[in-house]
């Protein structure tokens, strides 16, 4: 008796290569750029990290998105330049962007990063790595500095994709066919 897998389709495996492939460009691409920082609070803020986020959901989708996120975030805790509220404070962006690519196909879905980062991840990071930690970090104060580092990331993601748009480039990248 002998037993038959069957295998995917070559196409299928390529596009799995390429994603994984720019995931890790763009983790790269972003950790590159972390020396454009500031602190705010217990975080550090990364605005470049959103750009990427927002680059990252139009290009690959939302799941690729956050995986290439987690991998920066890992990256910089490794590294000792990020805190563990890196996780929660890009994630979730990555994730909420590439939803509203997926949704609206439009640059301003750049937008829905700021939401994700402001609101859930410093949600997440109040409400469970806060009290987790012993820092009494609250919602406010988070969302605040989240947000002082996701809006004006997700606005150069916003007109990088944009410009993306416009050229050959953007049939390449296959933007917002995810």
């Amino acid at each position: 008796m002998s037993v038959r897998f069957k295998s995917k389709p070559a196409g299928n495996s390529r596009l799995h290569l390429r994603k994984m492939a720019l995931t890790g460009l763009l983790a790269a691409a972003s950790l590159l750029l972390s020396g454009v920082s500031f602190p705010v609070g217990p975080t550090r803020c990364y605005p470049f990290q959103h750009t990427a986020n927002v680059l990252a959901g139009a290009i690959l989708g939302p799941w690729w998105a956050a995986v290439a996120a987690f991998i920066t975030s890992l990256l910089r805790n490794m590294a000792g330049t990020g805190t563990i509220f890196a996780f929660p404070g890009s994630i979730p962006g990555a994730i909420a962007a590439g939803l509203a690519f997926r949704r609206f196909k439009r640059p301003a879905a750049a937008l829905a990063e700021p939401f994700g980062t402001g609101i859930l991840g410093a949600a997440i990071s109040a409400w469970i790595l806060g009290p987790a930690m012993g820092t009494g970090a609250g919602f406010s104060a988070l969302a605040g500095a989240f947000l002082i580092s996701s809006g004006p990331g997700a606005l150069i993601g916003m007109a990088l994709v944009h410009i993306l748009q416009k050229t050959p480039l953007a049939r390449v990248l296959e933007i917002y066919d995810h």
